[in-house]
């Protein structure tokens, strides 16, 4: 690289009058770089700097540089600087500047201007900034030499010829947005291939008659679907095309550079088509879900309508096999953003893809929902996170500019493009128009490029128009006649595209229909029609679930860890980095921890966790914690992620056990529940043999998530066949805190159970909890694991366990009564679940109501019917037989069990309620009120006859 000493010694430019206005904008530069053009920084930046191979960068100093501008300015200008027209006098310094204030104009809103709308439904706004006279330049001024400083093109050119490069660049089907980067780096790197190919590709006449090719496939199965389906939902891509041209190239140019497998979401609009003619799903198939041919047992699965499945093949590229797999999706659209990351940041584990390289996400939006929908907004900013980053992701939008039913563009959004909320995460955004299919191709280059270079998101915003309704049998035009009155008059990308090849003459009117008869040919037969879609689908390549087929949930399975192990994994977990200074109540922590270590203490409920994670990643298996504030514990319990007080150093005991042992990650993620539990429900659907855990920081706050919890979590199993070992930590108890943070709903799980789809658990042990954990992973059996678990009991000195608890048996899924009571004497029984059994047992005890047994619930669902009915077995003579909650009675368990327990009582008996009454909120709000309520639930479900407090209504099932 040439120092700027070098530059001014050498560069006719810099000679004579131009050398006093160079030394004015390095004065300039000196005080503050960014007062000055950024392309000039940028030339400062790097001329000051002299780099010798193998050193260090050594800045060049000012002094010699000012008395060279000196010495310049009474030098006679050499014959290249008599090509310019005039020597740069002021005046002539004063133009140049405005030459290159006038290029970087076109960098920053050449966009707006950029012919990127296929119907021009949107006015072209008039940019002063692009205009002559803003910069002071004249018509006159055309034909005049100016440097062209950063651009890429020759050094000199006239004005003429430099707008021509700017407007060709930035102003014809290619809107970029890429100014707003604030590293200067990729801004060049964009630059560079922008203004170097003009936003065109390089495409030999075998490429363009490809891209037509697949134009024709693109419109031939919306047309063919059309007359042999007429009126039924397939959420047409006419209008959009292009999109199967620029994901051909996406897989092949990802394959051509190394990748491995590329995880797909998208919504509904172009699903089929993509489905079809991307990934080769046979049209015979599809056809059959057309016609309702749809093999499945109804007793297991209920299937889905064929727009949100998924799929999965392989592909041959020129770098090699790619293995492609569209994520399956729901309604809520956008909701399959975080699900492909986290399946994307699981699939890179798995390979040791740490910088991104092998496994790409490709995101298909809608304009209005990328825009409109929070969730995009949460994905975007996992992205550059340390725990949750995958190397970046190609976003594509599939802009009809449209939406749903939205009647106006002012309704649609706040922001000029729908895009525009990507630029929070400095992602480059690619406006491109969709009937020039030459142009998707070179965005689509570019932004894979760019993905890969600087492993950061993208966009390509696909400017298209929806030739039909939202669904075929929607009427557009009732709300946008003109629109419509457009789009019917306008020919299609496909035709549009045969008339350019056409024209050149590479190919022919018989070429032309050739295409078309062969594509719907090849559709009558049902073939695969794909290209390079290998058939028979390389197991090696996919996720392996077949372990979990054919089991059950109810196994004997011995969760136990000897002791030995346990003595040394706990040495392990308690040693810390010589001079690791704790915090004091860190240090009280691990002192305590040490004595439950010896047996000198029972455990509590923290180290009872930690000693659960630490048995697995000694048997190699991985764990993922994520969630707010998941290292401490947001009840500062867990401690698993421990902080120096002197250095703030973060040691995580659980990574340095064995250099054997599975990897362990504590993840406090960003503010979010809807993309976090969305992503880590992605990573545990792609990793069948680690651990993955979200712990919510209040149970209430799952509320955030629910539309992760309802499409995903609790019936993609029935609807898709998808399994998922995904483990929920809700922190769940009415402590007289409020309405908020209370509960976890634990209702609304229950209400999703069915068909053995989810555990909910309400471990009320330390062991409990340790047996529990285990269970999940030693278990060959998946499926999502919702745990309710405590705030109070963390340190309630009755929620302890002994040491040798974890050294054999398994999670006990109903715990009989503990205190030696006999059962012959005993008048009522009170089953429970939870905190609540830890205050029905001191009150008891405290008032010597030995009559009364407390039988714990530990799994509510699947309910364990055989364990429920042994454990009523030395009852059988009891009468009241009672369900306490301290839920209210429309919440908590009773009304998702009441049905269960009833059916399961011997003939004759039936079981009441004791606890709040029904209630909109989920506790009250005041402390005295919540003590009052609770002292009189207590009272009730220890001695009050049912029926006998109308606060406690107690009604038979």
């Amino acid at each position: 690289m040439s120092t700027l000493l070098d530059l001014l010694r050498g560069s006719s430019a810099l000679y004579g009058g131009n050398a006093a206005f160079i030394e004015d904008l390095y004065e300039r530069y000196l005080l503050d770089p960014d007062s000055i053009d950024p392309a000039w920084r940028v030339r400062f930046d790097q001329w000051r700097q002299r780099v010798t191979p193998g050193t260090r960068t050594v800045e060049t100093p000012h002094t010699p540089i000012r008395e060279r501008f000196r010495q310049l300015a009474e030098t006679t200008p050499t014959q290249a600087a008599r090509s310019t027209p005039r020597c740069l006098d002021p005046v002539a310094a004063e133009k140049q500047a405005a030459v290159l204030s006038l290029i970087n104009a076109y960098r920053y809103r050449g966009h707006q201007i950029a012919d990127i709308d296929p119907i021009r439904l949107r006015e072209v706004p008039h940019v002063a900034d692009l205009d002559l006279a803003y910069h002071h330049l004249l018509p006159a001024d055309l034909d005049q030499v100016f440097h062209t400083g950063s651009l890429y093109a020759p050094d000199r050119l006239t004005l003429r010829e430099i707008l021509d490069i700017v407007q060709e660049t930035y102003g014809g089907t290619v809107g970029s947005e890429y100014m707003h980067i604030t590293s200067t780096q990729e801004k060049r790197w964009i630059q560079k291939r922008l203004e170097g190919y003009r936003a065109r590709p390089e495409l030999d006449s075998e490429g363009r008659r490809w891209l037509l090719t697949l134009l024709t496939a693109a419109e031939g199965l919306e047309k063919y679907l059309h007359q042999r389906y007429v009126g039924q939902k397939r959420f047409s891509l006419e209008g959009g095309e292009a999109l199967i041209p620029l994901l051909d190239e996406l897989v092949q140019r990802a394959g051509r550079r190394g990748m491995q497998e590329i995880v797909i979401g998208m919504a509904h609009r172009g699903r089929l088509n993509v489905l079809t003619n991307i990934f080769g799903k046979p049209p015979a198939d599809i056809f059959d879900e057309f016609e309702g041919r749809v093999q499945l047992d109804w007793r297991q699965m209920v299937g889905d309508v064929k727009y949100h499945m998924g799929f999965a093949t392989d592909v041959a590229t020129p770098g090699g096999i790619v293995h492609l797999v569209l994520g399956f999706n729901p309604s809520h659209l956008e909701i399959i953003n975080p699900v492909v990351e986290g399946s994307v940041r699981a699939r890179q584990r798995r390979r040791g893809d740490r910088s991104g390289d092998q496994v790409l996400p490709v995101l298909i939006h809608g304009d209005a929902a990328f825009a409109g929908q929070g969730v995009v907004m949460e994905t975007l900013q996992l992205s550059q996170t340390r725990s949750y980053g995958t190397g970046g992701t190609v976003h594509i939008v599939i802009n009809n500019q449209i939406g749903f039913t939205t009647s106006h563009p002012l309704d649609a959004r706040s922001t000029p493009y729908c895009t525009d909320v990507a630029k929070m995460v400095q992602a480059p955004v690619f406006h491109v128009n969709g009937d020039d299919p030459e142009a998707v191709i070179f965005v689509t280059r570019l932004a894979l490029d760019f993905r890969n270079q600087f492993h950061k998101d993208v966009i390509i915003d696909l400017m298209c128009y929806r030739r039909l309704g939202h669904n075929e049998a929607d009427e557009p035009a009732v709300t946008q006649p003109l629109m419509y009155q457009k789009i019917r008059e306008h020919p299609t990308p496909r035709a549009i595209y045969a008339e350019r090849l056409l024209m050149h003459g590479l190919i022919t009117p018989e070429d032309e229909q050739a295409l078309i008869t062969a594509y719907r040919q090849a559709l009558e037969q049902g073939v695969v029609i794909a290209r390079a879609v290998l058939c028979g689908l390389d197991t090696s390549r996919r996720v392996d679930w077949r372990f979990c087929r054919g089991q059950s949930w109810d196994q004997d399975i011995d969760t136990g860890v000897p002791l030995d192990t346990l003595r040394t994994l706990s040495t392990a977990l308690l040693r810390l980095p010589e001079g690791f200074v704790l915090h004091p109540r860190v240090e009280k922590v691990w002192e305590e921890r040490q004595k439950m270590a010896q047996g000198e203490q029972l455990l509590n409920w923290g180290y009872a966790e930690n000693l659960a994670y630490a048995t697995l990643l000694a048997e190699g298996i991985p764990v993922r914690l994520s969630g707010q504030d998941v290292g401490r514990g947001t009840f500062v319990h867990r401690h698993a992620k421990l902080y120096d007080q002197v250095t703030g150093a973060a040691y995580t005991p659980l990574q340095h056990l064995s250099e054997q042992q599975g990897a362990f990650i504590a993840i406090d993620s960003i503010l979010s529940e809807e993309a976090v539990l969305g992503y880590e429900y992605g990573f545990a659907t792609a990793e069948p043999h680690a651990l993955t855990l979200w712990e919510a920081q209040f149970g209430d706050f799952a509320n955030g998530a629910q539309v992760v919890i309802d499409q995903f979590i609790s019936s993609a199993g029935t609807k898709w066949g998808l399994h998922c070992g995904l483990v929920m930590l809700l922190p769940h108890g009415l402590e007289g805190q409020g309405a908020e943070h209370s509960s976890a709903r634990l209702e609304r799980f229950l209400q999703l159970c069915a068909g053995h789809n989810m555990q909910v658990c309400v471990p009320t042990t330390p062991a409990q909890l340790f047996h529990l954990l285990r269970r999940q992973m030693v278990r060959p059996y998946r499926t999502p694991l919702i745990v309710m678990t405590p705030k109070s009991l963390l340190r309630h000195r009755l929620a302890v366990s002994a040491l040798d608890e974890l050294t054999q048996g398994q999670y006990q899924v109903i715990i009989p009564e503990s205190d030696p009571i006999d059962p012959a004497e005993v008048e009522r029984v009170v089953l429970c679940s939870g905190k609540v059994y830890y205050d029905l047992l001191e009150a008891r005890r405290a008032r010597g109501r030995n009559q009364v047994a407390l039988l714990r619930i530990e799994q509510l669902y699947p309910f364990p019917k055989a364990a429920f009915v042994q454990a009523l077995e030395p009852y059988a003579h009891v009468e009241e037989i009672v369900w306490c909650q301290e839920e209210p009675q429309n919440q908590g368990a009773w009304d998702q069990i009441k049905h269960r327990l009833q059916r399961l009582l011997p003939a004759g008996k039936r079981a009441y309620y004791v606890g709040r009454p029904a209630s909109a909120a989920p506790a009250v709000g005041h402390r005295a009120a919540h003590v009052e309520q609770h002292e009189r639930l207590i009272e009730a479900a220890l001695g009050g006859a049912p029926n006998s407090n109308p606060n406690l209504r107690i009604p038979s099932p």
